[in-house]
């Protein structure tokens, strides 16, 4: 990779969710200019320090249910569209505005410029959908969303110029963005260094996937249904779907989950293929005590106990959090002791029975699974994985002495850096005499599809195909590693 110049990127003042304000009423909820409005606004905030679904809750707060529930799916689209593309929209901001505009016309300003950059193939980032909005319809929304508040009608005129000047300019714009790291690939510079440093063959592919949303992965009820049973059931829906792991199925494109067959009744949950793995790398068998130290929202907590009839503690720091583990199974129709407690401070929760299995799936980076929540790449900082890294030394030390002798505890991690990963991995067998380090997946990669692009448009024959195959598997990336206390 190499260093280039680029046009020096506005700092403005980040908005906070109690700087919100409504959106212009006389904006038709069902509008792109509504739709504009909003997500700028959780941008703005997402700047402020907030993870992206907290943002947009705050944003939807604000608004009347009606009008949430016509603007909520544009909102959502815009927001994650923009955060995928944060680098060259602000690059492009930066080239285009002489002087820094407000926080929240600089926010509105990205939020339509990823739209425009999005609207053809050969994007900067090789995004997978484009927008659905022509050009002139995004510039004159944009203009009326800025026009709507009084407060910033002064830069509607600013508006129009800078997006009438991308669109008029767009492949000479992107060409020049591409020279720039963040612009190119939409991380921080540090980040796009960091999985170069953890990837050096693949680290290109790594960044260009975390830019793809990610597909939309069932886990089948292992007590209520195969995968190939489930598989027909959606067929007999109309909904196509590819087998991908043992208990993996994804679908041909997205659904809410109150049109998925059988999600209420708990047939199926949604769970990445690679989240997948713990369940089955953690082996419990019937009879076991299992502890899953932290468990919410309960995902991999359920599989267990769809694998397997074991004594489950699920165990979870944050008691709001703790409340998904409960609905999940509830759900499900499973059961589990839930309990509210440090994982890296067993005196305040254990109750000094040993464990047959211990789920340590602890927290980190998520920089795995950013291309389903693209607001971490921007929420990070480099200081953080060094500060996770003692944490999450500190929660497998805690845990070891619970484990039973025999007893295996599986590592997990949501991220693709070696210092949460394999450097973590080897330090707990260093320090740790007894434990000896088994089988397991190590370091995934995340993966897309190979036929990503084309897969909603798929056939069904060649659908089946790939199943026969085995082929088109597609998965976040995670870290696995498996020890044994002697």
């Amino acid at each position: 990779m190499t260093r280039s110049s680029s046009p020096r990127r506005h700092a403005a003042k980040p908005a906070t969710a109690r700087g919100l304000h409504l959106s212009a009423l006389h904006l038709a909820p069902d509008s792109l200019g509504f739709a504009l409005d909003a997500a700028a606004q959780a941008v703005c905030v997402v700047r402020g320090g907030t993870a992206l679904p907290a943002a947009l809750a705050a944003v939807h707060a604000q608004s009347p249910a009606a009008a949430v529930a016509l603007s909520r799916g544009a909102v959502q689209d815009i927001a994650y569209r923009t955060l995928r593309r944060l680098g060259t929209a602000d690059w492009l901001v930066a080239r285009l505005v002489r002087k820094p505009p407000p926080a929240h016309v600089a926010c509105l300003l990205a939020c339509a410029l990823a739209l425009l950059a999005d609207e053809e193939d050969g994007a900067v980032t090789g995004a997978e959908s484009r927008s659905a909005y022509a050009p002139y319809t995004v510039v004159d929304q944009a203009v009326s969303a800025i026009g709507a508040r009084r407060e910033l009608a002064f830069a509607k005129g600013l508006v129009n110029a800078v997006l009438r000047n991308f669109v008029r300019e767009r492949a000479s714009l992107l060409g020049e963005a591409a020279t720039d790291a963040v612009a190119r690939w939409n991380y921080p510079r540090w980040w796009i260094d960091a999985v170069a440093r953890a990837w050096p063959e693949r680290w290109r592919e790594i960044l260009d996937v975390g830019n793809r949303p990610g597909p939309l992965t069932l886990r089948v009820n292992a007590r209520r249904a195969t995968v190939a049973a489930y598989q027909q059931t959606l067929r007999e829906a109309g909904i196509e779907a590819l087998a991908i792991g043992t208990h993996a199925l994804r679908l041909a494109a997205p659904l809410p989950v109150e049109r998925i067959p059988g999600f209420a009744e708990g047939v199926v949950s949604v769970q990445d293929a690679g989240a997948q793995l713990a369940a089955e790398w953690l082996g419990a068998r019937d009879g076991m005590r299992v502890l899953d130290a932290c468990a919410a929202p309960g995902g991999k907590t359920c599989h267990v106990l769809e694998l397997a009839d074991v004594r489950l503690v699920a165990l979870e720091s944050d008691a709001e959090r703790a409340v998904r583990i409960g609905e999940n199974l509830q759900r499900l129709g499973l059961k589990a002791e839930v309990r509210i407690g440090d994982a890296g401070a067993p005196g305040t929760w254990h109750d000094g029975t040993a464990f047959d299995r211990v789920l340590a799936d602890v927290p980190c980076s998520a920089s795995g699974i950013v291309r389903r929540h693209p607001d971490i790449r921007w929420l990070r900082r480099p200081a953080d994985i060094a500060a996770l890294a003692r944490e999450q030394q500190r929660i497998v030390d805690a845990l070891w002495p619970l484990v039973a002798p025999g007893g295996e505890l599986l590592y997990v991690t949501c991220s693709i850096f070696p210092e949460e990963g394999e450097q973590q991995a080897a330090r707990f067998e260093r320090v740790h005499q007894d434990a000896v380090r088994l089988d397991a997946p190590g370091q995934l990669a995340p993966v897309s599809a190979s036929a990503a692009n084309a897969l909603a448009a798929s056939t069904t024959a060649g659908m089946r195909a790939a199943e026969r195959t085995g082929s088109d598997i597609d998965h976040d990336g995670f870290f696995y590693a498996r020890f044994q206390k002697r």
